[in-house]
């Protein structure tokens, strides 16, 4: 079974998160809104496929990365997130929360041995299509 196809994000806590994607604009040219920034690219075993991974800041007070106190959480790319939670489950893995299915596609939270918090992402379609011409 396929588990984890690529990065879907990374997101972090800080003091200023309006502060910062200015920082990361201005300096190193994240293309930012008010969330962060969407990478698009292609899948490279299917080139007329694309997808995206994000890049997030988050007020250092979120509740989002709860239960891990890290400023952290990375998101990973999926596919069949069900199947993935039933043998993450058998392996005695650390599930937080139910699947959730949103506009973004599906999502489920999981902690590592050392506490930090991962997020699976199975991406809709429109976040993970295929390209026309």
């Amino acid at each position: 079974m396929k588990k984890v196809t690529g990065l879907g994000g990374v997101f972090f806590k800080c003091d200023d998160p309006k502060a910062m994607n200015e920082w990361y604009a201005k300096n190193l040219g994240l293309p930012t809104t008010d969330y962060g920034a969407t990478f698009e690219w292609r899948h490279a075993d299917n080139p007329a496929k694309k997808g995206s991974s994000a890049w997030c800041t988050f007020p250092k007070d979120t509740e989002y990365f709860k239960p891990s106190t890290k400023p952290f959480m990375i998101n990973y790319r999926v596919e069949d997130i069900e199947a993935l939670v039933a043998e993450l489950k058998k392996d005695n893995v650390t599930i937080i929360d139910e699947v959730v299915d949103s506009e973004y596609g599906k999502f489920v939270h999981i902690l590592d041995p050392e506490g930090n918090v991962i997020e699976l992402w199975e991406a809709a379609d429109e976040f993970d299509s295929n390209l026309e011409g």
